[in-house]
This record gives structure tokens, C-alpha cells and sequence, in this order.
């Protein structure tokens, strides 16, 4: 039912949410700190004292991890009940299909246009038009992920896997190549190690937080209803009989 699938989203996304918290106020906060002083010195000039305290800058992030992460465990759970049955694989694989997919629509693909920036830097795109670039990339992610999984079933229906694999990563491939011609680029900020591990420091937790949310989320569908996680050669009754 839509509500218990909405339940274990919910529970699911508050569990991710919490541990994506803890990320953001034990690693990512510091890591935000250095990068930003790392950019004043960069630029000869002097940072004020903070104008809050670094414990509470640690609980506001500990909190909004977990706003953010019941919301998107609520989504989760209702595109999980809606689009199930379209999902192709194992029944125990799709709640990580259905989370790899999330992290491409939101995030994968608009930063294939619009990679994360550190603090302190500039981007050459004024704000209106990168929003406008990153909602048309997750419009484009969304239907990418469509085309990918429709052609995985369609080709997987008389092909080897490796094959419609294949034929699904093209989709997605394209999105790569259309991110070229997206003007970017950024002025200013901390020295460029910096800037690339705070890059990837965003990109490993939002891949991390949607893992999470897909691994809490199988694990209480798992426990509600057992038999709702079979492979797809097994059924109720051969497991009855065993």
C-alpha cells in the first residue's frame, strides 16, 4: 500500500538523513573552514571571527540532514509504490535502482553541467541562469534514467545482461556529452586541491546518502513482508515447501 511504502521511506529517510548530518557536521564543516580560510589567504585577505559557534553550525547541519532526509525518504517511498513494477531486476535490487536513479535526476547529471563550487569561489553564470540550467539538467536526468531503464528491459528481454547494460548506459552517456557545451568555469577562490576534494567531499555524500536511504529502505520492506524481496525464479509456494 502507497502509506506503508510512505512509512518506510519516511523511517528510511530519517535514518540516512541523520548519518548524512553527521557527515556534514563532523567532516564537511571543517573541510568548509579550512577551504575558506585557505581562500582568504589565497586572496590576501583576512576572515572575522565566525558569527556562530562551530557547535551550533553542527546542529543546524545535524538538523537539516535530517529535514532533508525525511523528505526525501517521503519521495522515495511514493516513487518506490508508483514505479516498482517498471523497475527491471531483481525484486530485492530495485529500492537501489530506483536510489541510483534519484541521485542522477537531482544530482548526478545537473552536475555534469554545473559541478559543485567551493567557497569562495565565483561562478562565470549568473544565479538565475543556473538555476535554469540545473532544473532543464534534472528534466534531462529524469528522462535520460526513463530511456536507460526502457532499454535495459527491452534489450535484456532477448540479449545477454553485459549487452543491455550496454544499451542502457547510452542514454546516459549523451548526457555527458551535452554537458560540454554548457558554459562554466570559476573565478577566485581556495588553491585547486581544495577545491577538488571539497568537490568530491559533496559528491561522496550525496552518493552516500542516497545508498543509505536505499539500503534502510529495503531492510524494512524486508521486515514488513519477507516475501516481497524473492527472487524472481522463487514464489510463496516454493519457499512454503522447502
Amino acid at each position: 500500500m502507497l502509506l506503508d511504502s510512505l512509512r518506510r521511506g519516511v523511517g528510511a529517510g530519517a535514518i540516512a538523513g541523520g548519518a548524512y548530518g553527521a557527515l556534514l557536521a563532523l567532516v564537511a564543516n571543517p573541510l568548509v573552514s579550512h577551504v575558506e580560510r585557505a581562500g582568504h589567504d589565497h586572496g590576501h585577505a583576512h576572515a572575522g571571527e565566525p558569527a556562530v559557534s562551530a557547535a551550533t553550525t553542527a546542529a543546524a547541519s545535524v538538523g537539516g540532514g535530517v529535514l532533508w532526509g525525511l523528505l526525501l525518504g517521503a519521495g522515495f517511498g511514493v516513487a518506490f509504490y508508483l514505479l516498482e513494477p517498471a523497475l527491471p531486476g531483481a525484486d530485492a535490487a530495485k529500492p537501489y535502482l530506483l536510489a541510483a536513479t534519484g541521485f542522477l535526476t537531482v544530482s548526478g547529471v545537473p552536475w555534469l553541467a554545473l559541478p559543485p563550487v567551493a567557497p569562495g569561489a565565483e561562478h562565470a553564470l549568473d544565479t538565475g541562469t543556473r538555476l535554469a540550467i540545473y532544473a532543464g539538467a534534472m528534466l534531462v536526468g529524469a528522462a535520460a534514467c526513463a530511456l536507460s531503464l526502457g532499454a535495459y528491459r527491452r534489450v535484456r528481454a532477448d540479449r545477454s545482461r553485459v549487452v543491455a547494460a550496454t544499451a542502457a548506459a547510452a542514454p546516459l552517456a549523451l548526457c555527458a556529452l551535452a554537458s560540454l557545451a554548457v558554459p562554466g568555469g570559476t573565478a577566485g577562490g581556495p588553491p585547486a586541491a581544495l577545491a577538488t576534494a571539497f568537490r568530491w567531499l559533496v559528491v561522496v555524500g550525496q552518493i552516500g546518502l542516497w545508498a543509505l536511504l536505499a539500503g534502510a529502505f529495503a531492510r524494512l520492506r524486508r521486515r514488513a513482508d519477507p516475501d516481497a524481496t524473492l527472487e524472481p525464479f522463487e514464489d510463496s509456494r516454493t519457499t512454503a515447501g522447502s
